[in-house]
């Protein structure tokens, strides 16, 4: 292990974050005066990793400058840490994965502790946040819905048939992973980014915006042990019977030999009670609260 050191600037006037190799700046707004405090953060690193390679990992910069702000609210008489506020002692990195050259996860530790010794479980596996998407199949006469979802190997849950809603990423101007891949070869469906529903903006926005801590608009389905934040979008496509129902009969999801990911059809209306999977739960929820407030 390489203990490493982090020279924080916390200077309390503009809530803005700024971050170098050499140091991290963070500075929050407290008051219409200016204090400025530093202090040292130690962080063990492990013998795979380097100090530029984790200051250069958005995941972790945007985890501990969101930690950061959440601390400096303590500061407020009103917060109910304020008589004895936590703070950040110290990280230790304890394992990194790359994909390839890049951090893919990091496993830490945080110690967090107030000036009673108290102190706040803080196990950490960092991944960062990812994306995922309603794809709503639309028929054209009768106006059924569908819903398409993935069928894919997930080892961290055990499953080599994990059924789920599309996960992957939004690059410049298309959904992109496997999962979308899938979508076009088999459907023929290329999903526009302009055109995608942003559910979690939408349902959340204003609960989020209205807190004083920097959360992302999105939903966090492990909070406990876990930094991933999943951004939920739809994106409606109307569909001819016909077309559907050679596709039902093709998106079974069931794979041939060898396939490790493959599509299957479920109604809207059922998705409910057709997956485990907390994204596609969360998706039908957001959906369902949206059409009863007429947003969708």
């Amino acid at each position: 292990m390489n203990l490493q050191y982090l020279t924080f600037l916390q200077i309390y006037a503009k809530s803005r974050i700024y971050l170098s190799k050499s140091s991290l700046y963070i500075t929050h707004r407290q008051s219409s005066k200016m204090s400025i405090n530093t202090f040292t953060l130690p962080i063990t690193l492990p013998p795979n990793l380097t100090r530029d390679q984790l200051l250069s990992h958005p995941p972790f910069t945007s985890w501990l400058s969101t930690l950061s702000h959440s601390l400096s609210l303590q500061s407020n008489p009103i917060h109910s840490f304020h008589d004895s506020p936590y703070s950040l002692r110290s990280l230790n990195i304890q394992s990194v994965d790359f994909f390839g050259s890049r951090i893919g996860f990091l496993k830490f530790s945080a110690h967090i502790e107030n000036p009673s010794g108290e102190k706040i479980p803080g196990t950490i596996f960092l991944r960062g946040g990812s994306v995922a998407i309603l794809l709503i199949l639309e028929e054209e006469e009768g106006g059924d819905e569908w819903v398409v979802l993935t069928v894919q190997p997930r080892i961290p849950a055990a499953s080599l048939e994990f059924v789920e809603l599309p996960a992957g990423m939004l690059d410049d101007s298309t959904f992109s992973g496997a999962a979308a891949k899938e979508i076009q070869e088999e459907c023929g469906i290329e999903i526009p980014a302009d055109r995608l529903l942003d559910l979690t903006q939408l349902a959340l926005g204003k609960f989020v915006d209205g807190g004083d801590e920097k959360l992302q608009t999105a939903v966090y389905p492990s909070p406990g042990g876990c930094d991933e934040f999943m951004k939920l979008f739809a994106y409606r496509h109307r569909i001819d019977k016909g077309t559907l129902k050679d596709w039902k009969g093709r998106l079974t999801g069931l794979r041939e030999h060898g396939e490790k990911i493959t599509l299957k059809v479920v109604r809207l209306c059922d998705l409910w009670k057709e997956t485990v999977d907390a994204k596609a739960l969360s998706a039908v929820a957001l959906w369902d609260g949206l059409k009863r407030d007429g947003k969708v």
